[in-house]
């Protein structure tokens, strides 16, 4: 990067928001996936109008830009890839408005998942959806990505809580999309643009975020099955029974055998654990519903439900779940943590081929999800450091993905495209669908600035 460019930059942010050291960009070269590469500086916008400024400088000299959250991701999208300038949000981190009247938070993109909910505790809200890394991941890496989590069958994903934002474009134009209304269908709805695009098309700069009242009474219960088909269509009849559980968690042996090694919690270790609970603003309410889900449970074949008879038993079983992903990574030198989602009727059929995958590739292969939307999350464990064991990780990478489309699914239900799952994207998408999506790039990003090499977008 030319040294004027890194002047302007410094001039723009203040010297104190701009780095070039190497110690910082060699922790800005990589996020959660296993994808390195570092960029030739970073800086720390805190208004619009730096974001606004920063971006005209870098459409003129052709800079690459890579706005970047919490760097949470798993598929590579905060990774700089073609080297250039990371654009780190996270000192805009104010919460500019609660208005109860109106439902709605608004929130500057650096605000941390988790201070939006304590913020609006004392007022009886939150905001439903709930991804698994909400303690650290900023809201603006929750509508790039339109971030699910265990929540997601209830209360769906981001994208059904946005109601408007506030978008710096490549040029540095500024533009506000939707408004703060419960209905708005004025025009095209310009905000859907943005949600899940991972920075490909401008840089979200406010979020107005519908808010819920949050419910008073929950209910949880464990049903373990001996048989993986059973619970695969356990989930099938509980999302056809009339009720919709706020959470329905799925985990396999394997990652049930992790669990006790790592914690010591003593969970049966059969063939698969479902994890439910079912809120309301009454105990009766969730109660009622509770019951019918273990009714369906029983009918389904569970070999045994536990409901929790307290807050202290229920938190027993979230700490199971909490705990996946460190157990998991103690078991090997890598884990790589994938995401597809099917149609809830091809359940069954993704856990069968899941475990298929696992025999045929010989790799330890570790199951978990939230399928009350079908939403899977293999695990692969392995010794990068081994070629073999690396590629044959590779190929169940691909043979999980070509599953899911085979499957009538998705290749990604909440962790994004990024860089790992590019090379996919016409697996899914035909040629028209691939040739619009260029077309909308190369409108709103002529010159190919905004995180260049994700999503299968090339210019």
């Amino acid at each position: 990067m030319d040294i004027e460019i890194k002047r302007a930059l410094a001039e723009i942010v203040g010297s104190g928001n701009f780095t070039d050291d190497l110690i910082d960009l060699i922790s800005y070269s990589s996020d959660a996936s296993e994808e390195r590469h570092r960029p030739e500086a970073a800086v720390w916008p805190r208004t619009t109008a730096d974001v606004s400024a920063i971006l005209k400088l870098a459409n003129e000299k052709r800079l690459p830009v890579i706005p970047r959250g919490a760097g949470t991701g798993l598929s590579g999208m905060a990774v700089p890839i073609k080297g250039g300038l990371i654009l780190d949000l996270i000192r805009m981190n104010r919460i500019v408005k609660i208005s109860l009247e109106d439902r709605l938070a608004v929130v500057q993109p650096g605000v941390v998942y988790a201070d939006l909910q304590k913020a609006l505790e004392p007022y009886g809200y939150f905001f439903p959806p709930d991804p698994a890394s909400g303690s650290v991941a900023t809201l603006g890496g929750n509508v790039a990505t339109n971030a699910g989590g265990m929540k997601g069958a209830k209360y769906g994903t981001t994208r059904d809580y946005v109601l408007g934002l506030e978008v710096v474009l490549a040029d540095g134009s500024v533009l506000r999309a939707g408004s703060s209304c419960m209905k708005c269908v004025s025009g095209y709805e310009l905000a859907r643009i943005f949600i899940g695009s991972e920075g490909t098309l401008g840089v979200i700069t406010e979020i107005t975020l519908k808010i819920n009242p949050k419910p008073l009474a929950v209910a949880t219960g464990t049903a373990c099955f001996d048989d993986l088909a059973q619970a695969g269509r356990s989930v099938s009849a509980i999302m056809r029974s009339g009720i919709i559980p706020s959470v329905l968690e799925f985990l396999d042996q394997e990652t049930l055998r992790a669990i006790n090694r790592t914690a010591g919690l003593g969970l049966e270790e059969t063939a698969a654990m479902i994890l439910a609970e079912t809120d309301g603003f009454t105990p009766a309410e969730a109660d009622f519903q509770m019951d019918r889900l273990v009714e369906t449970l029983k009918a389904n074949g569970a070999a045994a439900v536990t409901r929790a008879g307290s807050p202290r038993e229920a938190e027993r079983f979230w700490k199971a779940r909490r705990s996946v992903f460190n157990a998991l990574s103690s078991l090997d030198r890598n884990l790589l943590v994938e995401d597809v989602t099917v149609p809830l009727s091809r359940i069954t059929d993704m856990l069968l081929g899941l475990k298929e995958i696992g025999r045929r590739r010989h790799l330890r292969l570790a199951i978990l999800g939230h399928l009350g939307d079908g939403n899977f999350h293999p695990n692969i464990m392995y010794d990068g450091s081994d070629p073999d064991q690396a590629g044959r990780a590779e190929l169940a990478v691909e043979d999980i993905f070509k599953l899911s489309i085979e499957l009538g699914g998705t290749l990604t239900g909440e962790h994004g495209i990024g860089l790992t799952k590019a090379r996919f994207m016409p697996l899914e998408h035909g040629p028209t669908a691939l040739r619009v999506m260029n077309a909308l790039k190369r409108t709103l990003d002529p010159n190919g600035i905004l995180n260049p090499g994700k999503m299968g977008l090339e210019l």
